[in-house]
């Protein structure tokens, strides 16, 4: 649960990052970023592996840079579903969710190395 949590509270930071570097992307609030983490997490969770095998031609023929493609989309949905969020461009588009990755990974390994979420353990007594 704590694990989660964290886990959207480092996606919506990465998307400030995002909000911060890519031109094209616009965040309203810190809320609208926390909605729009679990949006992302959501069409990752579900919509993206349909996507994914749909287009597994033209990522074969592509080399696997279509998936690019995919990630943008992806993306870009769940910036309409999330109204505060907006991606405009095609920069926007491919470059988003590439800075995304590399903050969200960034964050969620420094919770990992500083075991930020994980609860002390019992001692027992004696």
């Amino acid at each position: 649960m704590v694990g989660s949590l964290l886990t959207v509270l480092a996606t919506a930071l990465s998307l400030l990052v995002v909000d911060l570097a890519v031109p094209g992307v616009d965040l309203a609030t810190f809320p609208a970023a926390l909605i729009a983490a679990v949006s992302i997490g959501l069409v990752n969770a579900f919509v993206k592996p349909v996507l994914s095998t749909l287009s597994l031609p033209l990522n074969f023929l592509t080399l696997g840079t279509f998936s690019l493609v995919v990630n943008g989309l992806c993306f870009w949905l769940a910036s309409v579903l999330v109204s505060g969020f907006r991606v405009d461009g095609l920069l926007a588009f491919i470059l988003g969710p590439v800075v995304l990755s590399l903050a969200s990974t960034f964050l969620n390994r420094y919770f990992a190395e500083r075991n930020v979420g994980v609860l002390p353990e019992a001692k027992p007594e004696v």
